[in-house]
């Protein structure tokens, strides 16, 4: 059974905090086995993604062919049913309208000094998109990850992506062709990071790395970060639900387990103010996980990183839903606007009883990769600022320097370094 708390036991902060907490990233320790790949393919380039890819994946790419070519991706797109096809175009052109709106403008001004200021914004030349094979290959993440780099103007998006045994995944070829990615690499694993962040002999050099993956992979991405960007390093996925007792049970149990199907670190958490629903929707937990083909792994969630979380009534939930931090939110709600108002910490936020986190998964707009393991107290979602950077100019004449140079050479004196000083002193009059 998850954990059950009350706010009004005795011990609810001692247990409370131990949730907040509680460790649930991979406990298995690839750091060195990961430094010693990279190191790998640095030193041996294509022959060591070569036999990394045969030894892990199955797959020779010597032999199969290293890449994907656009046809393969068009052909895929019209292999597919008609009603995913639907699907993957309404979610792509979703995706791109909510990211067009993101990107940010030039600006410029000459202040009262007389200095000319701004910034100006470009995007990378070239970004790596990571995307999982196997179980978890997600045509959604695809879209989630592409689009922004597309909208933000990169020029060259790469793919990599493993191919187990040689098998592709007709739906990810065809995110692929709608998002207009045409450099596909079938590699995969921190092999795969490495080479995105140093290049081999046949793989250029990216400037970013974002997109979903193992523990190997996070902690690749973690270590070349410096040598390229990155968008974060992703943990288990995470919901807290926030739902007073005029909810369906099940609809909310569906909510919950919508996370806990992931993967056993997953994590799901109900505060409610009910205690007669709270005993509802854990009843329908268990008549769903009784159904679902995913059900093995999510009772495995459920049973070690859910809770369910009575408190006197959902305003006293919310500053505790901030020290969790939640990768998603849901305030389910009639009216949610209250609620939302004292949310300071959370990756994206679904308002009402009809805004369930899935929804923001595959087509409403938002981006689905968020910071997980209370990250988003200092991080947030993918945007189209993850592709991009922020140039400041400025520009002075004889009139300007004169105005500000004097201070700059008294700091520059009082900092006790002379040639910065001269190099201001020379200009003024």
């Amino acid at each position: 059974m998850p954990l059950r708390l009350d706010t009004r036991d005795a011990d609810f902060a001692d247990r409370f905090d131990a949730l907040v907490n509680a460790r649930r990233e991979a406990d298995e320790d690839v750091a060195q086995a990961v430094r010693g790949i990279i190191a790998r393919v640095r030193r041996e380039g294509d022959a060591a993604l070569a036999e990394l890819t045969t030894r892990f994946d199955g797959f020779d790419p010597h032999a199969a062919g290293w890449t994907i070519t656009p046809a393969q991706c068009a052909a895929a797109y019209e292999k597919i049913a008609p009603e995913l096809r639907a699907a993957l175009d309404l979610a792509a052109a979703r995706i791109a309208d909510y990211h067009a709106r993101q990107k940010p403008q030039d600006s410029g001004w000459t202040d009262a000094a007389g200095v000319r200021l701004g910034a100006r914004w470009n995007a990378v030349e070239a970004a790596g998109i990571y995307v999982p094979g196997g179980l978890a290959a997600y045509p959604s993440s695809l879209l989630m990850n592409a689009i922004p780099a597309k909208v933000a103007g990169v020029e060259r998006i790469v793919m990599m992506s493993p191919t187990p045994n040689g098998a592709l995944n007709l739906a990810v070829l065809a995110a692929a062709h709608i998002a207009g990615v045409s450099e596909i690499w079938r590699i995969g694993g921190a092999q795969a990071i490495a080479a995105l962040a140093y290049g081999t002999e046949q793989i250029k050099p990216v400037d970013v790395i974002v997109g979903p993956g193992n523990a190997w992979v996070a902690e690749a991405k973690r270590q070349v970060y410096g040598v390229v960007g990155i968008d974060m390093v992703a943990g288990p996925s995470e919901i807290v639900v926030v739902a007073d007792g005029a909810n369906d049970p099940a609809w909310i149990a569906a909510d919950l387990l919508s996370q806990a199907e992931h993967d056993p670190t997953s994590q799901s958490i109900l505060f409610t103010d009910d205690a007669a629903f709270a005993d509802a929707v854990a009843d329908a937990v268990e008549q769903k996980l009784s159904k679902l083909t995913t059900g093995e792994r999510a009772r495995k969630s459920w049973e070690a990183n859910g809770a369910i979380i009575l408190v006197a009534d959902l305003d006293v939930a919310m500053p505790l839903v901030d020290r969790l931090a939640p990768e998603h939110l849901e305030l389910a709600v009639d009216d949610p606007q209250p609620l939302f108002d004292r949310v300071r910490h959370a990756g994206s936020v679904f308002m009402g009883r009809m805004t369930p986190e899935a929804i923001g998964d595959y087509v409403a707009g938002p981006n689905h990769v968020l910071p997980t393991g209370r990250r988003a107290r200092f991080s947030s979602g993918l945007s189209v600022l993850d592709f991009m950077k922020r140039t400041s100019f400025l520009q002075l004449d004889a009139a300007a320097i004169g105005v500000i140079g004097p201070a700059a050479v008294a700091l520059a004196e009082a900092e006790g370094l002379p040639a910065h000083a001269a190099s201001v002193a020379v200009r003024l009059t």
